[in-house]
């Protein structure tokens, strides 16, 4: 398995979270990471990307409330989500491909995780 993600989480609107993504080594090397989340009825969009390099991409949606990080030495993924609104529930992707990724675009994804379910409601 390429990338395994926390469980499911829930959370009061204005909330936190810490979303995470376990990623096997083979896939971690020289791969750009990213996260996507999809509604039913919606296309999956991307929330935000990180490279192997460190340069970061974001979802407009993402800009100034969701963080995403790496710690290389346990190969792994996390995503920050703070201010949380009940529009941000939605199932939550953990992605890994090649360094196009960045532009968050599910073309160029490789690998997914199985999904994280995120709820937001008081």
């Amino acid at each position: 398995v390429h990338l395994v993600q926390s469980g499911r989480a829930s959370v009061q609107p204005a909330g936190a979270l810490r979303l995470s993504c376990a990623v096997a080594a083979h896939t971690y090397t020289k791969a750009c990471l990213a996260g996507f989340r999809d509604d039913p009825g919606t296309e999956r969009e991307g929330v935000a990307g990180i490279d192997s390099d460190g340069a970061i991409g974001y979802g407009d949606f993402a800009q100034g409330r969701f963080t995403i990080s790496q710690d290389k030495s346990k190969n792994t993924l996390y995503l920050q989500m703070n201010s949380l609104k009940p529009e941000d529930a939605a199932m939550y992707y953990c992605a890994a491909g090649g360094s196009f990724l960045l532009a968050l675009l599910t073309s160029d994804v490789n690998y997914w995780g199985q999904g994280t379910q995120v709820t937001v409601s008081s």
